[in-house]
């Protein structure tokens, strides 16, 4: 463990599994205490309850609808009450529906924005008020390389993707004199479940484009939020870090 987030709570969305689960043990090898809530998958979320609490931190988790501001004013509330206020949010929950633009409803455009979008904003609102109180704290939302690649079939997930990074920004402006610092991180491909469910032929193809070679780990996405978390971040405002194997060079 190296301490630098020592005595410090974090507090992650979609944290039981893929970028959030590695983030969440992350912030806990660090020595941070850490809330995650996730989107009905309780014994995958218990699951990494134990491995942190095995590195000897405190652990909460919770089920919360990331597009239901009164379910994430509860997970809120409720990682309060067990660990206490917020130092670090890591806004990670995510969705993607891939169809054809032709295809797209007004239900899964407003279900995709609902969950990256309002979910992220009024996730940031719960815990802003009390950083901002303390003196302090972070907030690293989770974007993605393809919020300036683009990309077919997924209007409503680059839409998302980039405006997290308007919210980013226009949230910075405000937050960095009161020393909470406003950050993102624009993933490239990585493996997760959704990832592995397209087959190993689209993985074949993708890791043919990337300039290292194979898909990102969440490890390597944990590494940066470890770093917008802690003190290698204190010069990081309204960033963009794109840890993405050369998938978009910028």
């Amino acid at each position: 463990m190296s301490g630098e987030l020592q005595g410090k709570v974090a507090y992650v969305t979609g944290g039981s599994r893929g970028i959030g689960r590695a983030s969440a043990l992350a912030f806990a090898g660090a020595g941070a205490d850490v809330a995650l809530c996730h989107f009905n998958d309780g014994d995958q979320a218990k699951t990494v309850v134990a491995e942190i609490a095995a590195m000897g931190r405190r652990a909460f988790e919770m089920h919360a609808d990331v597009a239901n501001t009164a379910e994430t004013k509860a997970f809120a509330d409720a990682a309060e009450a067990a660990l206490g206020p917020c130092d670090i949010l890591l806004n990670n929950a995510g969705i993607n529906i891939r169809q054809p633009f032709e295809e797209l409803t007004e239900e899964v455009f407003d279900r995709v924005m609902d969950v990256h979008v309002k979910g992220m904003v009024f996730m940031a609102r719960h815990v802003y008020p009390g950083m901002v109180a303390r003196g302090g704290g972070r907030i690293i939302n989770i974007s993605s390389q393809l919020a300036i690649k683009g990309g077919a079939n997924i209007v409503s997930y680059v839409t998302a993707k980039g405006a997290i990074w308007g919210f980013t920004r226009a949230l910075a402006f405000e937050a960095t004199k009161h020393n909470v610092l406003v950050n993102a991180i624009a993933p490239g491909p990585i493996e997760t479940d959704l990832t592995a469910s397209r087959g190993p032929e689209w993985r074949k193809w993708i890791e043919g484009t990337l300039l290292t070679g194979r898909l990102g780990k969440p490890e390597d996405i944990a590494r940066t939020a470890l770093l917008l978390a802690g003190p290698g971040g204190d010069y990081y405002v309204g960033a963009m870090l794109s840890p993405n194997g050369g998938d978009i060079l910028y």
